[in-house]
């Protein structure tokens, strides 16, 4: 159907609001950004001047701010909004839906537990989609023969709980999620508290089940001589050697393979692809391109849906969200994915960690989006097959068919036949000597290889669209730990300034081949780790020429303090208003300002350190598994929004030092102040640098608190307040009397 009279859209896309006020406020900061740049240029010490030193690095330092200010601009020039109708879609498309491949990773049976995995899985399953269309993948990294059996539990009860929750329509679909708030949903429904009761107990037997072997840490002879997929382990030496397991647990093209209702199932399938120690895994990347070979030999949908363990399907219509983008007749044939945003379920009211990426979510995704799409971000996507494991080029004009194809010939392979030829697909060595990982399915070589995948895609042409929809359409678990969090943001921005260097740089790789502003918009997360040393400098050296009594800023009286103040107060205040537009709280924004501060000076600095290592041979990128679980005690803390230290960690140690000093600094320079000038004359020739000092010290207190003050298992450990204490005392008596 073309775009002929009377066509309807299956999407609209809606331009923000208010956004040539929004242009004429920015062009302003600009105007302020460039007078400090004027003010720093025009007033240098001269050498041999007390300051000069200090002057420069600031200078340095503000023209790297402003730069990536501006960088920062790009995803909120010109953001757009998505409406998708699904009523449309079913109406035209219904019975000629295209078959959707789900893919569900998970690595480590330890820090991911089965029954959080086979929740995700259970909750895909129950999507509302023609279920004969519809095929799950579990790719397990771990090879865990109990990730397996969790799995082979979860398919007894997917049927009583996909009709279930076709029945009474429920949403979530995750069974553990749901529960949580059954019990007032059905109050004055008799018929459903009964059948509510009924799949609670079939759960909790499946629980119990599922526990019970991951507290003994293996298959009972029992449990494994009643599952023939348990052989294939007898060949198992570790999960970083072994053959490729594979078992198709659900038949979907099996008539018998039913629900309770006599619906016909999804098809199932359990993966651990082969390991041998002499060849390197690619981590996640190597796992989704198995799961891609298998499952084109399978099921072969013309839609793949990625997601991670832990990110459960929060709104079952999500899926034809996504078609509704890509089977639209006018602008369909040119999307190559659908990115949904990455939202979490424990994230506490106040976002301790700041870990809801509320601002990437609400506001610069929406503005990449109007540039030709938002990234790929590894969870939460939906894309084309054809767009992700081959080299195709979008051509303007060329339209590809996406309805729903039966083939003949695997209609008629067996099930033990399609397992076995569907096993060297996952071998070790299927990739050699081939483009896998280069050209076809993800690229290999980087800690976020969704990235740079998603921006080969869009450098041949494609776009991608971001669709956030009221109802969430994925909910995960995010840290709950200050030591998981700073870790996890090491990782993202080490891999992403390991692209700005690589030949899929966006500076290079895209020039030309993607719009201007999407460049910028790519660019901004790729300097990630290279904001640390600017921040470091403006945390570290103003406070410390306090000591000196060497001012470093315009004095009060001075009109260069102009620009300086509006600067300041536009930028946070529009901080400020752009977090409470996304939906947050004042104290969220304070602790994300807290956040910004911790990660710019430790995981971001750690993640440069580690990049300029790698490229000198000296280290390599490995990929690091977040946990998913916590200890009881660790939980409660965080319910209660106290930060957790606890463990021992070099990126505490400089988290610390750099508090530490700056209390001194302050302390200091009010003691000179008591003794000496008075703290008038401190005010008149230093506000600024008093102000940031302050403002340091207010940012801190919980890490002061967990370094001197608090007794529970989640202080500060008491080296690092030794060594912080010393490190910071050091520093401020060397500048003081020795420089």
């Amino acid at each position: 159907m073309g775009k002929e009279e009377g066509y309807l859209p299956l999407f609209e896309t809606k331009r923000a609001k208010g956004i040539v006020l929004y242009r004429i406020f920015a062009a302003s900061i600009f105007a302020g950004i460039c007078l400090i740049w004027v003010y720093r240029v025009s007033h240098i010490p001269k050498a041999g001047e007390d300051g000069r030193f200090g002057w420069i690095g600031l200078l340095g330092a503000e023209l790297w701010f402003g730069f990536y200010w501006i960088l920062t601009q790009a995803s909120r020039w010109s953001p757009v909004y998505r409406h998708t109708f699904k009523d449309r879609l079913s109406q035209r498309y219904e019975n000629e839906l295209p078959g959707v491949d789900i893919f569900v990773c998970t690595a480590d049976p330890t820090i991911e537990p089965p029954m959080m995995v086979i929740n995700t899985v259970l909750s895909v399953m129950a999507y509302d989609y023609p279920p004969e269309k519809l095929s799950v993948y579990l790719s397990d990294d771990g090879g865990s023969e109990i990730t397996y059996f969790a799995l082979l539990e979860a398919a007894k009860f997917a049927k009583h709980w996909i009709p279930y929750c076709k029945k009474y329509n429920v949403e979530p679909r995750s069974p553990a999620a749901y529960f949580v708030s059954s019990d007032d949903a059905v109050d004055d429904d008799h018929n459903q508290a009964a059948d509510l009761a009924a799949i609670k107990k079939l759960y909790k037997d499946m629980e119990n089940e599922v526990e019970d072997a991951v507290k003994l840490g293996r298959i009972s002879e029992e449990v494994r001589s009643k599952h023939k997929g348990f052989s294939q382990w007898d060949t198992y030496s570790s999960r970083r050697d072994h053959d490729t397991i594979l078992q198709i647990v659900i038949d979907g093209r099996d008539l018998n393979a039913t629900d309770v209702e006599g619906c016909v199932l999804p098809t199932l399938v359990y993966l651990a692809r082969e390991k041998r120690p002499q060849y390197h895994h690619n981590f996640k990347a190597g796992a989704m391109n198995a799961l891609i070979r298998v499952s084109s030999n399978i099921s072969n949908g013309q839609v793949l849906l990625n997601v991670d363990c832990d990110m459960y399907s929060n709104n079952s219509k999500a899926v034809r969200d996504a078609l509704c983008f890509l089977m639209d007749e006018a602008e369909g044939n040119e999307i190559a994915y659908v990115q949904f945003p990455q939202n979490f379920e424990n994230v506490t009211k106040n976002e301790l960690y700041s870990n809801s990426l509320r601002v990437i979510c609400e506001v610069e995704f929406h503005g990449l989006d109007g540039y030709g799409g938002p990234l790929y971000i590894g969870s939460g996507c939906f894309h084309r097959r054809d767009t992700l494991c081959g080299r195709n080029k979008f051509i303007k004009g060329c339209k590809s068919e996406m309805k729903w194809e039966i083939s003949r010939k695997r209609e008629e392979t067996g099930i033990h036949e399609l397992e076995g030829n569907s096993r060297s697909l996952a071998s070790c060595a299927f990739e050699e000597n081939t483009e896998w990982g280069k050209e076809m399915g993800l690229k290999y070589g980087c800690p976020v290889e969704d990235v740079i995948t998603g921006l080969s895609i869009q450098c041949r042409g494609w776009k991608s669209v971001y669709c956030n929809p009221t109802r969430k359409a994925f909910l995960g678990i995010a840290t709950t730990t200050l030591s998981q969090t700073l870790v996890q943001h090491k990782r993202w921005s080490e891999g992403d300034f390991q692209i700005l260097f690589s030949k899929y740089s966006p500076a290079w790789y895209a020039h030309g081949n993607i719009s201007l502003g999407l460049q910028l918009g790519y660019c901004c997360y790729c300097f990630w780790a290279s904001n640390s040393l600017a921040t470091l400098f403006y945390s570290i050296i103003p406070s410390l020429y306090l000591l000196r009594g060497v001012s470093l800023f315009p004095q009060v009286s001075s009109p260069w303090l102009i620009p300086f103040a509006y600067v300041i107060i536009a930028k946070y205040t529009w901080s400020f208003v752009e977090f409470l537009w996304s939906g947050g709280t004042i104290l969220g924004w304070w602790n994300d300002q807290r956040i910004w501060l911790y990660k710019r000076t430790s995981s971001y600095l750690f993640a440069l350190i580690d990049t300029i290592l790698n490229s000198l041979g000296y280290s390599d990128s490995a990929f690091v598994i977040t946990a998913k679980v916590s200890d009881e005690d660790v939980s409660h803390r965080y319910e209660k929004e106290v930060m957790e230290f606890g463990a021992s960690s070099p990126m505490f140690t400089i988290l610390a030092t750099l508090a530490l000093l700056n209390l001194f600094c302050f302390l200091g320079v009010v003691n000179e102040a008591i003794m000496g000038e008075g703290m008038t004359n401190l005010y008149e020739t230093m506000p600024l640098q008093i102000l940031l000092c302050g403002v340091l010290i207010l940012i801190n207190l919980p890490l002061y608190q967990a370094l001197y003050l608090r007794k529970d298992k989640g202080k500060m450990p008491s080296s690092i307040a030794f060594k912080s204490m010393a490190f910071s005392v050091f520093a401020c008596i060397c500048f003081k009397y020795l420089y």
